[in-house]
């Protein structure tokens, strides 16, 4: 079953978070993930959650997402994605 990962990103510093978004892609696709919504216009239109800036990956199973979160190539981004930005994270399963 697809996993999906949601973000809702507040990005504190545009210099390092574009470092961090240049350097997080290749990650995401060597672990068989891809972008399916990266930032881009939204409209909040029922309740009042308001995001910031929303992204969504998705990969082919949850153990996918699990290995990519911890390998060595994403861990090392950490620093600079803290510096940059705070961001929520969820994973769901879907279709």
């Amino acid at each position: 079953m697809s996993a999906y990962v949601i973000t809702d990103v507040e990005i504190t510093d545009a210099g390092l978070y574009g470092q961090f978004m240049r350097q997080v892609t290749p990650t995401v696709e060597s672990y068989g993930g891809k972008f399916v919504v990266r930032g881009g216009e939204l409209e909040v239109i029922l309740g009042d959650w308001t995001p910031n800036r929303l992204a969504v990956l998705k990969f082919d199973n949850l153990e996918q997402v699990q290995v990519w979160l911890s390998s060595p190539e994403y861990t090392a981004l950490d620093d600079l994605r803290t510096k940059s930005s705070n961001i929520n994270m969820v994973i769901v399963e879907g279709v």
